[in-house]
């Protein structure tokens, strides 16, 4: 298995020891907890699309909605994103259609309501500016302004997901 350090590798080092420290006392998961008690209600497709929806109509009317918003299982595993944000066109006839979608790794059903909303504003952004520049995180800022808060907090949850499977695996537990 990967190592789960890898979600903070590029952030400076003060704040990567300040993890390990969380790591290593066993107190990372607590602490997301505490910040983070309630996980959301969102549960299938529709109830997805309509959360995607709300965000959207709030913060980019202008913006077509995505033809299909939808959990994905394969998707962290696969393709080792969370999210994805996908324009396929297709000859229909003498024309060309565009359809836009939105998946959302399906780990993100069982999620605090932040970090489902970060992954969506994160591509929802997409929509907009395709590429991880300046354009695309104020725009990420704009709709969410703790977003890079809520991203790290993201990577630190991933990481404690992987933390907790580790140690289930290395005690004879299925996980």
């Amino acid at each position: 298995m990967p190592d789960p350090q890898r979600y903070i590798a590029h952030y400076a080092e003060p704040l990567r020891q300040q993890v390990a420290a969380l790591i290593a006392d066993g107190r990372l998961s607590a602490h997301l907890a505490q910040r983070y008690p309630d996980l959301h209600s969102i549960q299938n497709n529709p109830q997805l699309y309509d959360y995607v929806k709300a965000i959207k109509q709030h913060y980019m009317k202008q913006i077509k909605m995505p033809d299909k918003v939808c959990f994905d299982g394969q998707l962290a595993r696969i393709e080792q994103a969370l999210g994805i944000n996908r324009l396929t066109t297709r000859q229909h006839g003498g024309q060309l259609k565009t359809k836009a979608e939105i998946r959302i790794a399906s780990l993100f059903q069982h999620a605090p309501e932040p970090f489902l909303n970060m992954i969506v504003v994160h591509e929802l952004a997409h929509l907009k500016q395709r590429e991880h520049d300046k354009a695309f995180y104020q725009l990420c800022q704009h709709m969410l302004p703790n977003y890079h808060q809520l991203e790290f907090d993201t990577r630190l949850w991933l990481m404690a997901r992987e933390l907790t499977e580790l140690d289930l695996t290395e005690k004879g537990h299925l996980v």
